[in-house]
Order: structure tokens, then C-alpha cells, then sequence
């Protein structure tokens, strides 16, 4: 999508601070974190939202979990443990509609504690 935020961070028409790529999974820092740690990692397919997965995005979606993992590997929080956030929808929060994965680490969590 040409308008979308997150298409032009990918494409690098946007700076951004990143943390991983491979061919279908980019994840860079959040400007705006809500935890010490907080990155976003993005399907380099644009898909809306989760609600618009569909049987062709099966491997982006394995690609995210599997990225995340590597990541938090690599970033050193995987140990202690760190939360996944997906907001689908405008109601939810979804500030840019494509879908996108917030992982959260660097503190202990509450059990209601969202971190947003």
C-alpha cells in the first residue's frame, strides 16, 4: 500500500531504528515505547490487521513468531520473558492498519498490565 507508514519504513523511506529483517519480517524500535524495550515487528506483506489474515498469509505469520523468538534471543530478554501485543482494529488501538506485532520486555508485568 503506498500510504502506509509501515510499507515505507520496510522500503526505507522512513527512518527507523531496526533490529531485524529477513525476506518476509522487518522489527525496529517503537518511537513511542510503553516498556524499556518495546519493537514492532511487521509481515513485509501488507496485511491490514489480523482480521484480514488468510490462508496465503500463513507463512508471514510463522515468519513473525519465529523472528520474535530470534530476536528476543538476541536482545537478551528471552530468559526473563516478554509480552506480545496484536491491537486489531481502530477499537483496539490500531494506530496503522497493517498488521503488526508489539513485543514488550524490559520490566515485570502486571497480569492486566498491557503496557499501553
Amino acid at each position: 500500500m503506498e500510504d502506509c507508514l509501515f510499507c515505507k519504513i520496510i522500503k526505507g523511506e522512513i527512518p527507523s531504528t531496526k533490529v531485524y529483517e529477513d525476506d518476509k519480517v522487518f522489527a525496529f524500535k517503537d518511537i513511542n515505547p510503553k516498556a524499556p524495550i518495546h519493537i514492532l515487528v511487521v509481515p513485509k506483506k501488507h496485511i491490514d490487521s489480523l482480521a484480514q489474515l488468510t490462508d496465503d498469509d500463513k507463512e508471514y505469520v510463522w515468519a513473525i513468531h519465529e523472528a520474535m523468538n530470534k530476536i528476543a534471543r538476541e536482545q537478551g530478554f528471552i530468559e526473563k520473558g516478554y509480552r506480545v501485543v496484536i491491537n486489531c482494529g481502530k477499537d483496539s488501538g490500531q494506530e496503522v492498519m497493517h498488521l503488526h506485532y508489539h513485543i514488550l520486555a524490559g520490566k515485570k508485568f502486571g497480569g492486566n498490565d498491557t503496557g499501553f
